[in-house]
Formats: C-alpha cells, sequence, structure tokens
C-alpha cells in the first residue's frame, strides 16, 4: 500500500502563525506537526509517500523531511495549488498511485490510534476503509450514521443537524478504483471536492468499511490555536508520564525493519546533543541490551 500525506491549505484559522510557514509545520510540543501522521504511515508498514503541499511551502517539507531515505522510505512532493477539497488529493497524485491500494492521511490530524491504523491497513484487501470516532461537535466533521445492526448507513458532510456522533477522521484507505470515483466529484457549494462524497461512492456499492475506534484512541485535529495548544499538551503528558515519544518517524522506522540498527545509530550520531537525540540514544542502547520490542 502506498500514502498519500496531504499537507496543504491556507491554514486561515491558525491566522498568524500561518504568516510564517505552513500548518503543517507548526511545532507540536517537541516535533513538527507532519511528524505525526507521517509517523502513523510508516508504522503501519507504508514507505512509499507522496506529501502534498502548497507551491510556497514545498521547499520547507523538502528540506525538514528530505527524501525519506534517511528513514528507509521513499518521499515524493507535489503540489496543490488552492485549496480544493481533500479528494483532489487523489487527482494530484494519481500517476502516483497508479494501481494501488492507497492510505491518504491529513496532515493537521494527530491520530493515536494504537493498532487500529496498522491493523486495517494489513486487513485491507478492496473497496474502502474510513474510521469512526465519537465527538461532542459532530457538525465540524464528515458523520457518520449507523443503524440498529451497527452497519453504516449515511454519510454526510459537516450537516448542521448530525445524524450521529460519530466524525469521520483525516484518515482513509482507498482501492486503486478511487481515482475513477475522485474524477466523478462535483464540487460542494463550497467549491471543493468533499473526500465524503468518495466515501459514499463506496457505501453505495456496499464496499466501505467503517471501523469505530475505541476510546483509548486519541484524534486531535490541530487546525486552530486552541486545538494546536491541546495537542501539545496532550504530546507532552503522554511522553512525560510514558518516557516513550510519539509521532517519531526514527522510531517508527527502527521498529518496522526500514532501518537495520547500525543505520539508526548513525542517523542519531549526526543529530545535534538535544532531548531528541538523547531519547533515541537511549532507545538503541535498549535495543542493543534487550533485543526490539512491538510497542
Amino acid at each position: 500500500m502506498k500514502g498519500i500525506l496531504l499537507a496543504g491549505g491556507t491554514g486561515s484559522r491558525l491566522y498568524p502563525l500561518t504568516q510564517v510557514t505552513s500548518k503543517q509545520l507548526q511545532p507540536v510540543y517537541d516535533k513538527p506537526m507532519v511528524y505525526y501522521p507521517l509517523t502513523v504511515l510508516m508504522a503501519a508498514g507504508i514507505r512509499d509517500i507522496c506529501l502534498i503541499t502548497t507551491p510556497q511551502d514545498q521547499a520547507r517539507f523538502q528540506t525538514l523531511l528530505g527524501d525519506g531515505s534517511a528513514w528507509g522510505i521513499r518521499l515524493e512532493y507535489r503540489t496543490q495549488e488552492r485549496p480544493a477539497g481533500i479528494a483532489e488529493a487523489l487527482l494530484i497524485a494519481e500517476s502516483f498511485i497508479a494501481d494501488s491500494p492507497v492510505a491518504l492521511m491529513l496532515g493537521d490530524n494527530i491520530f493515536f490510534a494504537g493498532d487500529a491504523f496498522p491493523k486495517a491497513v494489513s486487513d485491507f484487501q478492496d473497496g474502502a476503509t474510513v474510521f469512526a470516532y465519537h465527538v461532542h461537535d459532530p457538525e465540524r466533521y464528515g458523520v457518520v450514521e449507523f443503524d440498529d445492526e451497527g452497519r453504516a448507513v449515511s454519510l454526510e458532510e459537516k450537516p448542521s443537524e448530525p445524524k450521529s456522533n460519530f466524525a469521520v477522521p483525516g484518515a482513509y484507505l482507498f482501492d486503486a478504483q478511487v481515482i475513477e470515483k475522485a474524477r466523478h466529484v462535483k464540487p460542494s457549494a463550497r467549491g471543493e471536492l468533499e473526500i465524503t462524497d468518495v466515501n459514499k461512492a463506496y457505501l453505495v456499492e456496499g464496499r466501505l468499511r467503517v471501523v469505530r475506534l475505541s476510546r483509548g484512541t486519541a484524534w486531535l485535529d490541530a487546525g486552530t490555536s486552541s486545538s494546536l495548544h491541546e495537542a501539545s499538551a496532550y504530546v507532552q503528558t503522554i511522553e512525560k508520564r510514558q518516557g516513550m515519544k510519539l509521532g517519531c518517524p526514527e522510531e517508527a522506522a527502527l521498529r518496522r525493519g526500514f532501518l537495520s540498527l547500525e543505520a539508526f545509530e548513525a542517523l542519531v550520531a549526526a543529530m545535534p546533543n538535544c532531548e531528541y537525540r538523547e531519547y533515541l540514544s537511549d532507545l538503541a542502547a535498549e535495543v542493543r541490551r534487550v533485543g526490539l520490542t512491538a510497542a
């Protein structure tokens, strides 16, 4: 499976921060926002990833992430000229997707779902898979309605009167037929190609799987100043309590076998002295001592 990471948009809700740099390059505690969804893709075993940015921000992402080879992955860059909807990302990446299934993630979603996402990737065969997360303000999101037997029966984008409290987070799995479906999506009233319309096409065919995320899952949309602060506070709390970092692509590369321990240690040795390097150095020492665990 390939991956698409959508890091475009104007970030207007984060003004004036986004007058300086992209929303997805803003810090979430101790790491750039883009590290978190990128790590989710890598932790699911996805190594071939297309990063879609605005034209003016692409060089900054390339400076930060390079071509991905340092982490044992391949990063390809494309641009979205203007915010024209999540579904447009599929058309922008059409030649990248080719005939492969694809995972599409939004760059401003902080998504900690335990093994839910990796399991969905490993179980994926065809059709589409989305996730459902219980929220108190579903009118802000795409909303999925379930029948009495727990089957998804409808999808709506930002409804004024939601039919459930289950929002669809910014993580989607599609088969290669998604390109044809995205081509047939018409712009919404706000002039965008809505990803909900793509998901609806699979729902009508009976080929949409909806995975309900458990209470232990955390999903944070870091698109506003308040939610960005909340995401940073959440990450800080988890990292301080557990002594493990979230959204760490180097660690994901090591645990997934994208990097050998020797290559990992060389990567860490090239970093400046900082808390991030110290954490990764301790991780390497632990692996030397007790071997690699699945944590």
